[in-house]
C-alpha cells in the first residue's frame, strides 16, 4: 500500500503515543453525535426552534447579531456554526488523547462521559465570560448533549486506537 500523510499522522509525547487518526475519527464522531441530539433534543423538550444552538455557535465568530431572533435556519450561520464545531471537536479530541491514551472502550467511554461534563462546566460556565449568551443554554439538554459527547469521543477514540495500533503493528496498549 503506498504510503500517505493519513498513515503517518502520530503524535509523540514523552511517555505517549497518540494516534492522530483516531483523534480524527473520535473528534468527528462525537462533534456530529453532539449535532445531531442538539437539533433533535432542543426543539423537542425544551420547546426552542433547532437553529437557536447552531445560531448561539456561529455567535463565537459571527457575532451576536446572529444570535436569535430570528431562530430560522441561516446558511451562512449554520455553516459558521459547523466550522467552529468541527474545529473545537477536534481541539477537545486531542486533549481527550492526552488523558485517555486508549487504554479500552469501556474505561475510555466512562472517562470521555466525565469529559464531556468537565467540558459542559467549561463551555457553559467559564466561556461565558466571553460569550455570555451561553447562560442561556445552561439546562438538562446541554448537559446530555455533553455526556454524549464525551462517551462517543472516548469510545471512538479507544476503538480506532487500537485497530490503528494493531494495523500499524504497534504493541501493548494501544498506543496507535
Amino acid at each position: 500500500m503506498p504510503t500517505t500523510i493519513a498513515n503517518k499522522l502520530h503524535l509523540t509525547v514523552p511517555g505517549s503515543h497518540i494516534s492522530a487518526k483516531a483523534i480524527l475519527w473520535a473528534g468527528l464522531a462525537a462533534g456530529a453525535v453532539f449535532l445531531v441530539l442538539e437539533l433533535i433534543l432542543t426543539p423537542l423538550f425544551m420547546g426552542m426552534s433547532a437553529w437557536v444552538p447552531p445560531r448561539m455557535i456561529a455567535a463565537i465568530t459571527m457575532g451576536r447579531s446572529v444570535l436569535p431572533p430570528p431562530d430560522t435556519f441561516d446558511t451562512t450561520a449554520v455553516s459558521a456554526a459547523i466550522v467552529v464545531h468541527v474545529v473545537l471537536s477536534l481541539a477537545y479530541a486531542l486533549v481527550f488523547a492526552f488523558v485517555a491514551k486508549g487504554r479500552s472502550v469501556v474505561a475510555d467511554t466512562m472517562l470521555g462521559a466525565g469529559f464531556g461534563l468537565l467540558l459542559y462546566l467549561v463551555n457553559f460556565y467559564g466561556f461565558t465570560l466571553w460569550f455570555p449568551w451561553f447562560a442561556e443554554a445552561r439546562h438538562w439538554v446541554s448537559i446530555a448533549t455533553h455526556l454524549a459527547f464525551g462517551a462517543v469521543l472516548g469510545a471512538t477514540y479507544a476503538t480506532c486506537a487500537q485497530r490503528f495500533a494493531r494495523k500499524d503493528g504497534h504493541h501493548g496498549v494501544a498506543h496507535g
